[in-house]
């Protein structure tokens, strides 16, 4: 079976893309802003963290220029607001971070397609021993950091609601009765902590 790994690693980013933003899917707007952990993490604050490092990483890394300005970005790079790409402030709404992501993705997916895998680039925030890098490796930490984010995202949405799963239409999670397996679990801990 033939395998093109540019083409592959583009439809890891892609999918982890969609994953992320099908976290939101039916929520109310206060939820999907909400920290929902003690540093602050919100659903919308990782669909705005995403498109700021995607543009930064194959924009700014990769020689190509976002042409777009993110309001943000200063405040993150002069330290006063470092998380200010963490999370949605109270004037931009769902469908501005959300639209972003999509053309910061547009652009990206632009850049990806026109270079080769071994394509040079900098990182320049990145210790000097690893900041010269390529489009492959950029492709391989975006996809990395995708997930990571669409994996916070996962946990969160189960927490508010019990929605679960990869995306819409597939789950990836077995069709079994949850509270008994999460009973099952807790007993589990239990025993092997000492406290059943």
């Amino acid at each position: 079976m033939a395998s093109d790994p540019k083409s592959d690693l583009h439809r890891y980013l892609r999918t982890a893309r969609e994953v992320l933003l099908w976290k939101l899917d039916g929520l109310s707007e206060y939820d999907v802003r909400r920290p929902l952990t003690p540093t602050g993490t919100s659903l919308l604050g990782l669909v705005k963290h995403l498109a700021t490092t995607e543009q930064g990483y194959f924009g700014d890394c990769m020689g190509r220029k976002f042409p777009e300005t993110l309001p943000w970005l200063e405040k993150i790079v002069d330290g006063t607001d470092p998380n200010a790409d963490m999370f949605a402030t109270a004037d931009e709404s769902r469908e501005d971070i959300v639209s972003l992501y999509a053309r910061v993705a547009e652009f990206a997916d632009g850049v990806i397609s026109e270079l080769p895998l071994d394509a040079p680039g900098v990182v320049p925030w990145w210790p000097q021993e690893r900041r010269y890098v390529t489009l492959h490796l950029l492709l391989v930490h975006m996809i990395a950091e995708t997930n990571r984010h669409a994996g916070h995202a996962d946990i969160l949405r189960e927490g508010l609601d019990g929605m679960a799963g990869l995306r819409d239409g597939v789950s990836n999670l077995p069709d079994q009765d949850w509270a008994v397996y999460r009973k099952r679990v807790e007993q589990a801990a239990k025993e092997a902590s000492g406290r059943a």
